[in-house]
């Protein structure tokens, strides 16, 4: 049994005096935060079963994801999103329930429950996605405001990465420059994950359920926001995936989100390579350089 009255190693010490009256019979702690600095996340070990403790980066971050939990807590179900069991806003602290399974991403799934694996997650998002707009004036302001911020991007890009680019990468960057903002006009409102990607999902092989997790980027976009990384990163290579996310999914997307999707995803990839040239780093150089090369490849 750890003594809550003394510092954890692994914990800082006012999140474990924090925890000190939540889990008075803390057994273990276990780093399990993802290798960047901002991330600070442990599991706790107790008679009654484990829970998890988060430090959010920032009071914006934390204070998403309060608001998250308590939206996910309406439209999921126990296994398919964490809990909220306590918070703090002082110490931005985050005290969660844990979700059976593991995370998908690099997960060896056999190709149907992969299939099913997305279907879910499909399922999940539409679900989440369903959500009250309190200020749709306000939302669509910001949303515009976001894409012209991307526009201009990308038109800095283009002067840093010209050289880099085939003709018909260089014209769809040229795209987004030119028509990204007005398709913003245009995008449904939606309540987004933020961060809707493999690495932030759950597969129980035994229920064969799914569930999400890492709420602190959820705010209301457009719902083609949280489709960025699956149509630039793996949509392209696994088509059956897109399939089967779709089918989860349950609609069609609205021809502006058809148009602004693979706009959207352009400007990641550019912007990952005008990045890795700018700090010679050659990951997101190939990143960029393959993202492009599988947009042109699908939209070209």
């Amino acid at each position: 049994m750890i003594d809550a009255t003394a510092d954890t190693p692994l914990l800082p010490p006012p999140l474990q005096r924090w925890l000190a009256d939540r889990l008075p019979e803390l057994e273990a702690v276990t780093d399990v935060s993802w290798p960047r600095d901002s991330s600070r996340v442990w599991r706790l070990s107790t008679p009654a079963g484990a829970a998890f403790a988060k430090i959010s980066p920032s009071v914006e971050d934390y204070q998403r994801e309060v608001y998250a939990y308590e939206h996910v807590a309406g439209v999921l179900a126990d296994h398919e999103a964490p809990r909220l069991l306590s918070a703090d806003p002082h110490l931005r602290a985050l005290l969660t329930t844990p979700l059976p399974g593991r995370v998908v991403r690099d997960l060896p799934l056999e190709p149907r429950a992969e299939q099913r694996a997305h279907e879910l997650a499909g399922q999940l998002l539409r679900r989440w996605h369903d959500h009250p707009v309190t200020d749709p004036d306000q939302v669509r302001g910001r949303i515009v405001a976001s894409a012209t911020a991307q526009a201009d991007e990308a038109s800095r890009c283009l002067e840093r990465t010209a050289g880099q680019l085939t003709d018909d990468q260089y014209a769809l960057v040229e795209q987004v420059v030119h028509e990204l903002p007005a398709l913003a006009e245009q995008l449904p409102i939606v309540y987004q994950h933020g961060d809707f990607s493999p690495r932030n999902w759950l597969w129980d092989e035994s229920a064969e359920s799914l569930g999400l997790i890492d709420f602190q980027l959820s705010a209301h976009g457009s719902a083609v926001g949280d489709l960025i990384w699956l149509h630039g990163a793996l949509w392209p290579i696994r088509p059956d995936l897109k399939d089967a996310f779709f089918t989860g999914f349950a609609r069609d997307l609205t021809d502006a989100e058809r148009r602004a999707l693979p706009l959207l995803t352009t400007r990641l990839a550019v912007s990952y390579l005008t990045t890795g040239l700018t700090v010679d780093n050659a990951m997101l150089i190939d990143r960029g350089r393959a993202v492009l090369a599988r947009l042109v490849e699908a939209h070209g």
